[in-house]
């Protein structure tokens, strides 16, 4: 029951109505006895974001999530950012301390927490990632995380990859890992990618019938090899059905969407379990895969 002591969390972005994040964290606060809170969705644009901000702290907002196209921008606001959000160049939850906002990014959490319960020898693995936005650095610090072989980002524009692999050179354990191609090289990474993740957008609702890979593309995709599409809707992807016939084990977004935010929930609760379960089942029904 909402009162006049209701702590506020929330999650920033433009457009935000879409958002699944308050579905997910009010299902979990609500199961958590004493977490007397209420998460709800701010559409804030580019041009407010200081505005907004400067507001929550006023009103008492402890915490929020930031989503597109805030991510980095979000970055100017904040007193203390983790050394894991520097390295990625982007915040995704923002709590309030007593000197301020203080940042960090939870997507690494979230995308890496169904890979390390798989029984893999992560230090033979190459690595080939799909896009080279935003998304991408997450997903090649996690990689770097799980201690894979080699990091291979595929993009379309040589100028923006060679951007992206200098905003790495700095940090030994991605550096040394990681390598950009252009799109034309895709035939040749696959036969040898034990790990293929699609950081584009290509695929999602409504162009569902889209792929990343064209049909002779995923061919090259080998059987025994993990696809996972950052993607939750639909579910499966046309990227992870294609995956499927050639035989790999496919994981879809909605995972990482979970456990990125059971993250942020932990960090603003103080709690070291949250109910991961219900968090999940509340996307699955809302989403339909009930």
């Amino acid at each position: 029951m909402i009162s006049g002591k209701t702590r506020l969390l929330g999650v920033i972005g433009h457009p935000i109505g879409h958002s699944l994040s308050p579905v997910m964290h009010n299902a979990a606060l609500a199961q958590m006895a004493s977490s007397d809170f209420v998460y709800v969705a701010f559409p804030i644009a580019p041009d407010d974001l200081k505005t907004a901000v400067c507001g929550f702290e006023s009103i008492g907002v402890e915490g929020f999530s930031v989503t597109i196209p805030h991510k980095q921008a979000i970055m100017s606001e904040l007193v203390h950012i983790s050394e894991l959000a520097q390295a990625i160049g982007a915040v995704n939850t923002v709590w309030k301390m007593p000197d301020g906002w203080h940042g960090t990014n939870t997507d690494i959490t979230g995308f890496i927490a169904p890979l390390v319960e798989l029984d893999c020898d992560w230090s033979e693995v190459n690595v080939v990632c799909l896009g080279n936005g935003g998304a991408a650095r997450a997903i090649v610090a996690g990689c770097a995380q799980l201690g894979v072989r080699s990091i291979q980002v595929v993009g379309r524009s040589v100028a923006k990859l060679e951007e992206f692999r200098q905003s790495f050179q700095s940090i030994d354990s991605i550096r040394d890992r990681l390598s950009i191609h252009t799109w034309d090289a895709i035939d040749n990474l696959l036969p040898n990618a034990g790990l293929i993740v699609n950081t584009t957008p290509i695929g999602m609702a409504p162009n569902t019938e889209a792929s990343p890979l064209t049909a002779s593309q995923a061919q090259k995709i080998q059987s025994g090899s993990i696809a996972y599409d950052l993607i939750y809707t639909p579910s499966p992807t046309q990227f992870l059905q294609q995956a499927q016939q050639q035989g790999a084990q496919v994981f879809d977004g909605l995972e990482m969407l979970v456990q990125q935010g059971a993250e942020a929930l932990k960090i603003w609760t103080g709690r070291s379990e949250v109910p991961v379960a219900v968090m999940r089942r509340s996307l699955q029904e809302k989403l339909g895969l009930l």
